[in-house]
């Protein structure tokens, strides 16, 4: 890549002469200023904004982490945040860490080195980034937390209100008649803790179910383990009536297993995904979605991270807000209680 130096030499001034041309041209003679820009084009030369915010002592860009690039929860939610930034004159950069804190720590350390002002980010699980995003605080590096919230976290943060979504979904299956019901993943402290899957058997208990220990997996949030878990728990001797998904891509794979098995939705089973993606009201029968305020949620990250760089006030620091239950055509009373 080519610097201002090489534009300089090319040219035949010195880098402060090459700078002006960008910065002040009117102050260049006509000839000094064509022999720079004709040096520019030449170098294909591009300024380096992110160096020019530094020296102006505020870096104009935020760093977003999502989870899953696959997701289309987390392209919804970059889109949106995005423009809030755009709006406020910050640029987004996007880098995953496939819910790995592992990998957290290699995104999180190349985004520093970007010098951002800020991170958006979806938490990984497990402890390896712990420390290092401690001291990105320290160095004055925003954090504001989106999705998932791992325990005693306390950046600012937004969060959906996932035990309720999942005591609606519960609930409407308890009222189909639904008793053997399973979600696609069990919680685990380290490899799955996430709170859908924490909150399940709380809610199944207070509605006087339980959660048989065959039913129950510890499995990652992707489209390939919710094809297998869902194919494992029809194998059963006694399979659930209705089946919980815990994201949309979990629905996938979890409809392309019941299609390759000819198993009729709501007649042979039920089922409930989050998130409400186009193709889940475009399959025959339609999904019944717990739909995830997404626009909103990242609003609200995207002015909690601009409160934190001097663009407002924090007035609160934990958002949560609500799913909405869609009740469509893959949820009915069991055949067979």
């Amino acid at each position: 890549m080519s610097t201002i130096q090489d534009v300089a030499r090319l040219a035949g001034v010195s880098p402060t002469t090459a700078k002006r041309a960008l910065k002040e041209p009117d102050k260049l003679t006509p000839d000094t200023l064509a022999r720079v820009q004709q040096a520019i084009a030449q170098l294909h030369y591009e300024p380096d904004q992110r160096a020019g915010s530094l020296r102006g002592g505020q870096s104009t860009t935020v760093g977003l982490i999502v989870a899953s690039i696959l997701e289309p929860f987390f392209a919804q939610f970059a889109r949106t945040a995005s423009h809030v930034l755009a709006d406020a004159g910050y640029t987004l950069i996007i880098s995953e860490n496939e819910y790995s804190a592992q990998r957290e720590l290699q995104e999180l350390r190349r985004l520093y080195g970007l010098r951002v002002a800020g991170i958006l980010l979806r938490p990984g699980y497990g402890q390896d980034s712990q420390e290092y995003l401690a001291r990105l605080r320290s160095r004055g590096v925003a954090v504001t937390e989106y999705d998932y919230r791992p325990p005693h976290h306390d950046e600012p943060s937004v969060m959906l209100d996932n035990p309720g979504a999942v005591r609606q979904a519960v609930t409407h299956l308890h009222a189909l008649g639904h008793r053997r019901i399973a979600a696609l993943g069990t919680y685990h402290p380290v490899i799955h803790p996430e709170e859908r899957s924490r909150a399940f058997p709380e809610v199944m208990n207070a509605l006087g179910l339980t959660v048989p220990a065959e039913y129950q997996r510890v499995t990652l949030l992707t489209e390939d383990t919710a094809y297998a878990l869902t194919n494992d728990l029809l194998d059963l001797p006694q399979p659930p009536t209705a089946l919980i998904a815990l994201t949309g891509t979990q629905a996938s794979g979890a409809y392309r297993a019941l299609r390759e098995r000819g198993v009729r939705l709501p007649h042979d089973i039920s089922l409930v995904a989050f998130d409400n993606y186009p193709w889940t009201s475009l399959v025959d029968p339609p999904i019944t979605v717990l739909e995830q305020p997404v626009e909103a949620m990242a609003e609200q990250a995207a002015a909690l991270m601009l409160a934190q760089l001097g663009h407002g006030t924090v007035t609160q620091r934990h958002v949560v807000l609500g799913a909405r239950l869609i009740e469509r055509g893959s949820t009915a009373p069991p055949a067979r209680p």
